[in-house]
């Protein structure tokens, strides 16, 4: 029998998938509440049970997101924890794999950082989720290093806030040029480069 958690975990997962169309479709703040629900097959009810705005149900996403991605990289270190430059090309490639619809996720997340830079709420939460999986990302970063025996010129966060630039910065491009920047050849070409300069 069906719990109510469960249930009403279900709802939620519908009520995330729901969004991350409509969003792409129509953007943030051309996505009503109601045209959600209509995707999800459920009520404004059931809507404002699981999030108080469209701006959480967002900042669900990028934590459902971003958690998938840490359980994924963890699960790769102990193979990898004497293997930095392996680890830096699964972490690109799990980057990717953390949103396989790369357009549509682009779309959602570049429309909702700039609806941050208009709202000062907005800006908080994200920038809380944010440092949140930049400080779980380090301390990834750091265990690896620690094990491989490596010393980093710069600390670990400013590595890791420089992958992030890059590959969100590398995807833009990719998503405009295809045929010009394949997925992922700035990453894979520049970030070993750079993890060699500040490692010693």
């Amino acid at each position: 029998m069906e719990t109510p958690k469960r249930r009403r975990s279900a709802t939620r997962a519908r009520l995330l998938e729901g969004a991350l169309e409509v969003f792409a479709e129509r953007g943030f703040h051309g996505a009503s509440v109601e045209d959600i629900c209509e995707r999800a097959g459920f009520t404004r009810g059931a809507f404002y049970s699981n999030f108080g705005s469209k701006d959480e149900l967002v900042l669900a996403l990028f934590q459902a997101t971003t958690d998938r991605l840490l359980e994924q990289i963890s699960a790769l270190l102990p193979d990898l924890a004497n293997q930095p430059g392996s680890l830096l090309d699964a972490v690109l490639g799990l980057l990717d794999d953390a949103a396989p619809d790369q357009r549509q996720w682009h779309l959602i997340s570049t429309e909702f950082t700039l609806h941050a830079l208009r709202n000062a709420d907005a800006a908080k939460a994200l920038n809380e989720q944010r440092a949140m999986f930049r400080e779980q990302l380090t301390r990834l970063v750091e265990e690896i290093t620690a094990a491989s025996n490596l010393r980093l010129s710069v600390p670990p966060e400013q590595f890791v806030r420089l992958v992030m630039a890059l590959h969100e910065g590398a995807r833009s491009q990719y998503l405009l040029e295809p045929a010009k920047v394949p997925a992922g050849s700035l990453e894979h070409t520049f970030l070993p480069m750079v993890l060699e300069t500040i490692s010693s």
